[in-house]
């Protein structure tokens, strides 16, 4: 039998990784992007396990508001990094920051 603490720690070690992989990788924006993606993941996880252990839907409804957000995060990202890589021919985070206006 699954019980709460087994949902939040899979939670937990989900948003470990993530936070680990922003801060180890700050090159590539296709991994940071990945990493904010399972940040929303472990907090999406949280939502769904506490929403089922109290027997309450206002949590699976935050979750579905998350995953459009995340969708559309994931577009608009991968838009703006192709837009970057068409123009620098590289998808280096360091290389950002010539878009300063």
């Amino acid at each position: 039998m699954l019980t709460l603490t087994h949902f939040l720690v899979l939670s937990a070690i989900l948003f470990s990784i993530s936070l680990a992989g922003v801060f180890i990788n700050r090159k590539n924006v296709i991994i940071l992007l990945m990493c904010v993606e399972l940040m929303l993941l472990a907090v999406n996880t949280n939502f769904i396990a506490f929403s089922y252990f109290l027997n309450d839907t206002a949590g699976q409804v935050f979750v579905f508001f998350i995953l459009t957000v995340a969708a559309a995060e994931a577009a608009i990202g991968l838009a703006i990094l192709v837009v970057l890589f068409r123009n620098k021919r590289t998808i280096n985070v360091e290389e950002l920051d010539t878009l300063k206006g």
